[in-house]
């Protein structure tokens, strides 16, 4: 790999590079297919097609095709840095060789947050095994059994990722085939039970709630977080054969699985749905477990057996790529001196991170006490995580425009699709809602914390230009909360529609050739430094 400059100290660069050498490389199409598609689909499906006909009705299916639209932008982004630029936990690497240690911290403490995710999963495993276990939940959080055995299943899924990554992946696929076909079942027994004709059009039109309500349902719906994930591939990298020409193709077939599979689950959740449950609209509609419900209203009772157990594996295997990917993460953090350097060792043998695998399971402890409700967790670790798309489009038109940087030019069009996929990234933030953002974005800004904690054992440069490299994310994030005040997403209203959604274009815009200023300088002024 091309030198970078800035990443860390010599000696530091030489020990990264004999741990990243320990990562096997035994991962191929197919298998990272699977990895990406196993972590798109996990709990969204058994949710969100109802969350999303209740905040929008039948124009909830503009919005799957409005995220698919998001995670199209993105993953060209992403792929062209990942297959220029391959390596373990990738995604939390390139925004510090791209504008340096106070982004590269902040948006890893960020990515380090959204192990939440994993949480997410887990916490609808326990929604469902709720149906057979009554006491795992005291309404919307967990009771002292739930939480000891969603404590077991993290553990559980710990130890399945503690051996080689190719193990890992054998499970995985086994997992992904039963993952695709019981909502392919799911799809067809549902339409054959008996649909019903005219539910785009009846019980209040086709957007009974305006056509704004799909913004809403992109975050508060949890269709942005059931279309994330497809960047796991991506920080797999490192142990990919041939990720040039093997990340292109296993994201986007990965995506467009997915997204064909969640708009058939829609269709089949509006179509379904008895009359009688319709009284109030779409927003009476209120499932605890709504596939699983629906069939036995539907006498379906052995699909309703089906989904049951399908609600602990299909999560299950979600969050069984997610604790493999958080390790990457904690692993590349470590790497970036973020997190102590201790958590970036690897097994020789295995060529897994246990110290970071370790970590991430208290982590994952530690935010499955906080949150209750799987639609609160998932709106708030969401927006987190669409930082490091919004890092990713500022790192690859950084790249572009640093002479020594080599790009592998596998994506037309860059020039345009970075800065709107910037655009696009910080619209679903700010769509998810003022009641999120003022309690995820702040968050994110305590990162400065562990910044100053970290940087001052570590040999940086001046913090004076590191201050100035990375005063756009600052702005960024105080800019967004604000403007989600002042917005119509669950803000005061100060700033009404649609003005509030251009505006906030128009703020991303300008953040972001600022951005992309400041991290040319930042290639061009900091020391040079070997990437690993």
């Amino acid at each position: 790999m091309a030198a970078d400059r800035g990443a860390a100290p010599e000696a530091g660069a030489a020990e990264a590079a004999v741990q990243e050498q320990r990562l096997r490389r035994d991962l191929g199409f197919w298998a990272l297919t699977a990895i990406g598609f196993s972590n798109i689909v996990g709990s969204g499906w058994l949710f969100a097609a109802m969350y999303a006909a209740r905040t929008a009705g039948p124009a909830s299916l503009l919005t799957w095709v409005g995220a698919g639209v998001l995670c199209g932008l993105v993953a060209l982004v992403m792929i062209e840095l990942g297959a220029s630029r391959p390596e373990g936990g990738g995604t939390v690497r390139w925004p510090l060789y791209a504008s340096g240690r106070l982004v590269g911290t902040l948006v890893g403490w960020s990515v380090l947050l959204s192990v939440g995710g994993t949480a997410a999963e887990i916490s609808a495993i326990m929604q469902y095994a709720d149906h057979y276990l009554p006491d795992l939940y005291h309404g919307h959080v967990l009771t002292p059994l739930g939480l000891a055995l969603a404590v077991g299943l993290s553990l559980l899924l710990t130890v399945l990722n503690w051996f080689a990554v190719r193990t890992f992946a054998r499970l995985n696929n086994l997992v992904s085939v039963f993952k695709i076909a019981v909502p392919v079942i799911t799809v067809v027994a549902l339409f054959a039970s008996g649909w019903h004709s005219g539910r785009l059009t009846d019980h209040g039109g086709f957007a009974p709630y305006g056509y704004a309500a799909c913004l809403s349902a992109l975050a508060g719906g949890g269709i942005v977080y059931s279309v994330n994930g497809f960047q796991a591939a991506l920080d797999f990298s490192g142990e990919t054969r041939n990720p040039r020409r093997t990340i292109p193709a296993s994201v986007l077939t990965g995506i467009g699985l997915a997204l064909v599979m969640y708009l058939a689950l829609q269709f089949a959740f509006l179509f379904t749905v008895p009359d009688g449950l319709l009284g109030h609209g779409w927003k009476g509609v209120d499932f605890e477990s709504p596939f699983g419900q629906l069939a036995l209203i539907l006498n379906l009772h052995w699909l309703s057996s089906l989904l049951y157990a399908d609600a602990v594996l299909s999560p299950g295997g979600s969050a069984y790529v997610g604790v493999a990917l958080n390790a990457r993460h904690t692993y590349a953090l470590a790497k970036n001196r973020t997190l102590p350097r201790a958590l970036m060792q690897v097994d020789p043998r295995s060529g897994i991170p246990h110290r970071a695998l370790a970590l991430n399971f208290a982590v994952i402890v530690v935010f499955l006490l906080p949150f209750g409700g799987w639609q609160r967790i998932v709106s708030i670790m969401g927006d987190m995580y669409l930082l490091i798309y919004a890092a990713s489009a500022v790192a690859v038109a950084v790249f572009r425009a640093d002479p020594g940087t080599r790009m592998a030019g596998w994506v037309p069009g860059l020039r345009w699709i970075a800065p709107l996929s910037f655009v696009v990234s910080s619209e679903f933030v700010y769509w998810s809602g003022w009641h999120d953002l003022r309690l995820a974005l702040p968050v994110v800004l305590a990162g400065l914390v562990l910044y100053a904690g970290m940087r001052r054992s570590a040999d940086d440069g001046p913090l004076a230009g590191e201050l100035r490299d990375g005063a756009w994310l600052l702005c960024y994030l105080s800019g967004l909360t604000l403007l989600s005040w002042l917005g119509t997403f669950k803000g005061s209203g100060r700033l009404p529609a649609p003005y509030d959604s251009l505006t906030v274009a128009l703020f991303a815009l300008a953040v972001f050739f600022w951005a992309v200023r400041s991290g040319v300088r930042h290639r061009a002024t900091a020391p040079r430094e070997a990437a690993r």
